[in-house]
């Protein structure tokens, strides 16, 4: 459809079509709700526009030329197109969706949190799938939520980025791990930093992004370091590692605790200098307004405050697990 400087607009579109349609400008402008002079004004800039009389009269009536009939069904065409693409999402259904979620979740939250959410999930959707992604470097992760190929993530960093979409989740005391035979087994009450520092620690974060660690990145804020003497790639291998060993691994306390039940360990209180650790979730503008995408991440959030009802029942209220609001 051509027109003079790309004039013709949706409303005129659909002035058009009913010109076309209903042959009278009269019963065009009642429908439109305007006056006949404002629709004969119309019909004149369309003819200009187009190059065609559009309407021509036959005797007491007005009938479309050629041109009129073919833009007939051009523009009803287009028109329930945009009509379609610009009409409300239709209402997510869980029950009935085959979509695929890809959630990034912090280490930690492997054995205590994510489960929940395959439960939920298996429960709620039963046809959808889920899968969860390793923790990305940085901007590897920031690409993927802005291409959409990962709709949200659990991350505890001590800063989260501002260029996406945040809400807090849960908070956290935090907490060490060491082994029954460890010299700070005997310790009582929160450990002094200066003593925290001086032992060689387990972390799951890498050295080299220690700004995104929420033990290290606090640090680095107090212009600290810790001695990661040993990194490792996966949560689940924590208790292995730290079982028999020098080593001291910090974590959020109900991580903490479920580690502790599983072995020998002794648990301490983190030096009140690191604070708590905080979790929310994260996600890209371009998921924001997707139904599916807002009824997973109430999903997540609903599971949060669950967690912290069954966490303080589960250790007898041994940890403080806050949900947020």
């Amino acid at each position: 459809m051509q027109t003079v400087n790309g004039a013709l607009d949706v409303r005129l579109m659909r002035t058009l079509l009913l010109l076309v349609t209903e042959c009278s400008v009269s019963r065009t402008a009642e429908i439109l709700g305007q006056t006949q002079p404002t629709v004969s004004l119309a019909l004149k800039r369309l003819r200009e526009l187009i190059g065609d009389p559009i309407l021509v009269r036959a005797g007491a009536n007005l009938v479309p030329t050629e041109r009129g009939l073919e833009l007939r069904d051009t523009v009803r065409r287009l028109l329930a197109d945009i009509d379609s693409h610009l009409a409300p999402p239709p209402r997510f259904d869980p029950s009935r969706s085959d979509r695929r979620f890809r959630l990034v979740a912090a280490n930690c939250l492997g054995a205590v949190f994510l489960p929940r959410i395959f439960r939920a999930l298996a429960r709620e959707a039963p046809h959808a799938t889920v899968e969860a992604v390793p923790m990305l470097p940085h901007g590897e992760m920031m690409g993927h939520l802005a291409d959409g190929s990962i709709d949200l993530v659990i991350g505890n960093w001590p800063n989260p980025p501002e260029q996406l979409r945040t809400v807090p989740l849960l908070t956290t005391p935090i907490r060490c791990v060491v082994a029954a035979g460890h010299p700070l087994a005997r310790e009582r009450g929160p450990l002094a930093l200066a003593r925290y520092l001086a032992e060689s620690h387990l972390s799951p974060t890498s050295g080299e992004v220690l700004n995104l660690s929420p033990i290290d990145g606090r640090l680095l804020e107090l212009g600290l370091r810790r001695r990661i003497a040993v990194s490792i790639p996966e949560f689940a291998m924590v208790p292995q590692v730290l079982a028999g060993s020098d080593l001291v691994f910090t974590t959020g306390a109900p991580f903490a605790e479920q580690i502790a039940r599983g072995g020998d360990f002794r648990l301490l209180d983190a030096p009140a200098e690191l604070g708590r650790m905080e979790f929310y979730l994260l996600w890209h503008e371009c998921k924001h307004h997707s139904p599916a995408h807002g009824w997973l991440r109430q999903l997540v959030k609903e599971i949060a405050a669950d967690l912290r009802v069954h966490e303080l029942a589960e250790i007898g209220g041994g940890a403080v697990l806050d949900a947020a609001e």
